[in-house]
């Protein structure tokens, strides 16, 4: 007797198990996921510019906190703590940018590519420029080029570590081909 549907196919349906290795992410999806955490930086520097983490709201978190680390400090000295604790912040916020940033532009590829080091600097240093406009429309905040400043050197030094970050984990073993070689 001849086979009633001869248009079907014989093989039973792959189960997920067998197609999990085949199945790919789709490029939107991943394309997502490699700048989501950039984003959610850049909201979480967007809070910082604003009236909750002005110099006076910081202070009176420090202030108990240093003062009871160290009871014998001076005014002037928790000032001046205070002012480099303020700039630390804007240096290291803006590291962390950079680095996401250039996760972000890698988008899933691996390795070291200069266009993506520096792309993800002058967008951190632009960022650093809006932020500091941002700023200057905050009452109890001012703007400041020095810290826009301040920001894009954190991101330089975050592309210097990641250069460095690359090429030290690249060396041993462009060193061990060389000892092959000779």
């Amino acid at each position: 007797m001849a086979d009633p549907q001869p248009w079907r196919n014989p093989r039973p349906i792959p189960q997920l198990s067998e197609m999990e290795g085949r199945i790919e992410t789709p490029n939107q999806i991943r394309l997502l996921m490699a700048w989501l955490p950039a984003l959610c930086w850049a909201a979480v520097i967007f809070s910082l510019s604003t009236d909750a983490f002005s110099a006076e709201h910081t202070g009176r978190i420090l202030r108990p906190i240093l003062f009871w680390l160290m009871p014998h400090l001076t005014e002037q000295a928790f000032v001046t703590i205070h002012f480099f604790v303020r700039k630390t912040a804007h240096f290291t916020e803006y590291f962390i940018f950079c680095l996401l940033l250039y996760r972000g532009i890698r988008g899933g590829q691996r390795g070291w590519r200069w266009s993506w080091a520096l792309t993800a600097l002058f967008i951190a240093a632009g960022y650093s420029a809006l932020d500091e406009i941002h700023q200057a429309f905050v009452a109890s905040r001012t703007a400041s080029p020095y810290d826009s400043l301040l920001d894009s050197i954190g991101a330089t030094f975050a592309v210097v570590t990641l250069f460095l970050w690359f090429r030290l984990r690249t060396a041993p073993a462009n060193d061990l081909n060389l000892q092959r070689s000779l």
